[in-house]
């Protein structure tokens, strides 16, 4: 994996618990007046929308330090002026630092990353996801549909069950940041047992926040 050497200017926004991956899409719903008028700057110049979770659920807090740039793929303008907009990720972005502006949208300098869209996992490796996948499925009473499962590159397996796993930011976070695709995999492997747990004491789920 390298990293494109010149920097970026990206428009973003930050929404906690929302990951995006290169390759895969998110659907959106923009309603607040500053974020309507980022997919309004957008349609104007390049069609893309940088996702990036902030470090606390606070205006202007810090933000983490790897996100995903988007480019806008299917947009509905609502007669309010709210937006439902498809997000295709296109490649995942280090933060090098917020920029001062007048917009209402906050903006950032970043440098995109270059991830290898062609790696595999190793057989044992997807054969050890797809068992823990399965018992946390049945847990949680996932209804799944393995065979389609089964049909899946492991790239698109692997982002996708990252990116709409029911864990928290945090662990959300972490799975973004892998680097690689196998690392991302032991990682999910963890989450998946992890937040298969119960606490005896209050019967809520763990997390890791």
């Amino acid at each position: 994996m390298g990293a494109n050497v010149k920097p970026t200017r990206l428009s973003i926004f930050p929404l906690t618990g929302a990951v995006l991956y290169p390759g895969l899409q998110l659907p959106l719903h923009f309603f607040e007046p500053r974020y309507r008028a980022l997919v309004s700057d957008s349609l104007a110049r390049d069609r893309r929308i940088a996702m990036i979770q902030p470090q606390a659920a606070v205006e202007g807090a810090p933000l983490f330090r790897i996100g995903c740039v988007g480019k806008i793929a299917d947009v509905e303008a609502l007669e309010d002026g709210r937006y439902n907009v498809v997000l295709e990720g296109i490649a995942r972005f280090r933060l090098i630092r917020e920029l001062d502006v007048t917009t209402p949208f906050r903006q950032v300098e970043a440098e995109l990353l270059t991830d290898d869209m062609e790696e595999a996992l190793s057989a044992v490796e997807r054969a050890s996801f797809e068992r823990e996948a399965r018992h946390f499925a049945d847990a949680q009473g996932y209804a799944v549909d393995w065979e389609s499962v089964a049909r899946l590159d492991d790239m698109s397996l692997i982002n996708g069950v990252s990116q709409i796993a029911p864990f928290d930011g945090a662990a959300k976070q972490a799975l973004l940041e892998a680097d690689t695709l196998a690392e991302r995999c032991e990682l999910l492997v963890q989450l998946m047992q992890f937040f298969g747990k119960r606490d005896s004491d209050d019967g809520g789920r763990v997390t890791l926040q």
